[in-house]
């Protein structure tokens, strides 16, 4: 009894939470209002007229009455086009056509009174939006017909943000393919850093908290209208700090409608690089990788039960092939063939521009045995001199630097430098090249259902589900490196984010109803590296880096540096 008693306590606060007074409902993140004030031939206002809001698509009604003043509110309405019609006794009623009604936005349909029966009916047609005057927000709205017909790249609608004045794509570093497959921008607004920027799906959370970036991209064809908010939005939005972008899906009607889209694009009609792709490939034989871009989809909605039941549903299938040619600095031909040799010297000659400070007879410019000094600053070692070491190197005393004895080589790193392929070129930099490609798959789909049960109870729900699988091979064959994937991808993501959204709007009284919305999502990037489940680094001769678990297997990383004007490290100019 207790437990019942407790339950009835608990239901009966979140009712009193989520009710609200409809004179301050006009924005809600899913639902848009009408309002308006009416009044009679000479300006009075007029109580008690019935207010009716009918879906020109569903032909559902909302019905409500004005107050006192002559004041009305048809809150908490699924974006769509209404016929308004007031009716009061002793007056014509007049109707209102093809009235637009968007998302967190209200739209104000103020009527005056003719005098003359209810049977008589005066139309009037829908105006041009005025002036925005119930609320400050700054922000830009995109219809349907917008969303699908604007051009935007690979059909991504994060792109759509750039639309809006104050926005800046971030340029030179992105997330990796693995953890973004769905394709969220990184777009600045206003100055403030992308993560600022909010995303919303139906009312509900569609940002990744750490990433900041958007969790569901949706398929275009299920967008019933986007909002870019740029400034000045309302406090139930606080976790943004720059922008914020709400979408929300579209909803069946009393008619069937779909639509169905292919978009195809080859490399057949892509340009050369002509720094990485002057000659054929040795292993294709192709100028340009293999690049194919295939995405395909639709959508249909209708009734289940007309006027009241309504279902929506959309798919969308990418398949890609990426063609990459990736240009890298790996040890020359002559270091290949002289430090892996059984005796003799390790030529390093070629890099003397590269080492220190790059200047012949600096201290900078010469190559240190590391064996003979303890010192760990480095101080008091002596140079390679070819046969010979050096302290306190000179040109003098030093005419044959950059040559070490094959005997001192690490042998882990001659097991590293074995597996090496061979430079394209003869340059010291930027001499290998290579090409592939790497598959990417997506599967998105999009389910909603509407049911309006009665005048006063609506309901609403949708599942969205994005699926992703993309990989490549690394450009050094077993040393990994850049991949071939998407974005250099090297390895394997299995990406599964999931999207829900439900709620119900319970209209009590002409002054209060009861709002419930729950929203779900889930990112899940699940990815491997290349080589995982090897002891590769084992296998080197390397101790402690592969410890038998997949979570330490596979190959550590390796950088490649050049050198700094003023020393230090230098910019890295490989890795694998």
């Amino acid at each position: 009894m207790k437990t019942k008693s407790l339950l009835v306590v608990l239901i009966a606060l979140c009712g009193i939470l989520c009710s609200i007074g409809v004179t301050q409902a006009f924005g809600q993140a899913v639902y848009g209002s009408i309002i308006g004030t009416v009044t009679d031939a000479q300006g009075a206002a007029v109580a008690n007229a019935k207010v009716k809001a009918t879906s020109v698509t569903k032909n559902t009604t909302t019905e409500t009455t004005t107050n006192e003043s002559g004041n009305y509110a048809v809150t908490h309405l699924i974006p769509d086009t209404y016929n308004v019609r007031v009716e009061a006794p002793g007056f014509k009623a007049f109707e209102t056509k093809n009235v637009l009604v968007q998302a967190d936005a209200a739209v104000r349909v103020d009527g005056q009174f003719q005098v003359g029966g209810a049977s008589e009916t005066v139309e009037v047609t829908a105006e041009a939006p005025q002036l925005k005057t119930d609320r400050a927000d700054v922000s830009i709205e995109f219809d349907s017909k917008y969303v699908e017909n604007l051009p935007i790249f690979n059909r991504n609608f994060t792109s759509l943000e750039l639309a809006s004045p104050g926005t800046q794509k971030l340029v030179g570093w992105g997330h990796a393919a693995t953890e973004n497959p769905q394709g969220g921008q990184q777009i600045f607004v206003n100055g403030q850093h992308f993560s600022g920027t909010g995303f919303e799906l139906d009312g509900t959370d569609n940002q990744d908290p750490i990433l900041g970036i958007i969790v569901v991209n949706p398929n275009l064809d299920a967008i019933t209208e986007t909002k870019m908010s740029l400034q000045n939005y309302d406090a139930e939005f606080g976790k943004a700090i720059a922008g914020l972008v709400t979408v929300q899906t579209k909803s069946g009607s009393n008619d069937v409608h779909g639509s169905a889209f292919w978009f195809r694009r080859t490399d057949a009609t892509a340009a050369r690089d002509p720094f990485t792709q002057y000659k054929p490939d040795a292993v294709t034989g192709r100028m340009i990788p293999s690049s194919r871009w295939n995405q395909f989809g639709g959508s249909i909605g209708g009734p289940i039960i007309k006027n009241k039941l309504f279902f929506f549903g959309d798919y969308q299938g990418t398949r890609q092939t990426s063609g990459i040619s990736q240009q890298l600095t790996i040890p020359t031909s002559t270091v290949l063939s002289t430090c892996l040799a059984a005796t003799g010297f390790c030529d390093l000659s070629q890099y003397q521009p590269l080492i220190g400070n790059g200047k012949a007879g600096d201290p900078s410019n010469y190559l240190y045995d590391p064996a003979s000094s303890p010192n760990l600053d480095g101080t008091g070692r002596s140079a390679f001199c070819g046969a010979t070491e050096v302290l306190n190197p000179t040109p003098g005393t030093c005419p044959t630097p950059f040559l070490i004895p094959v005997g001192k080589l690490s042998p882990q790193a001659l097991n590293i430098l074995s597996l090496f392929p061979t430079p394209t070129n003869g340059l010291v930099q930027n001499n290998f090249v290579g090409a592939g490609s790497g598959p990417f798959k997506q599967d998105s789909f999009d389910t909603r259902i509407d049911f309006t049960a009665s005048q006063s109870l609506q309901v609403f729900g949708r599942f969205s589900l994005d699926y992703f699988s993309l990989s490549g091979k690394g450009a050094l064959g077993p040393l990994g490196g850049v991949g071939f994937g998407l974005l250099g991808l090297a390895g394997s993501s299995i990406t599964h984010n999931y999207s829900l959204a439900t709620g119900f709007t319970k209209t009590l009284s002409s002054s209060l109803l009861t709002d419930f919305r729950f929203g779900y999502f889930k990112y899940n990037p699940q990815t491997h590296k290349p080589d995982e489940g090897t002891n590769p680094a084992t296998a080197f001769g390397i101790p402690n880096m592969n410890l038998g678990d997949k979570t330490t297997s596979g190959l550590p990383a390796f950088f490649l540096h050049d050198a700094a004007p003023n020393g230090g490290a230098g910019n890295v100019i490989s890795n694998f």
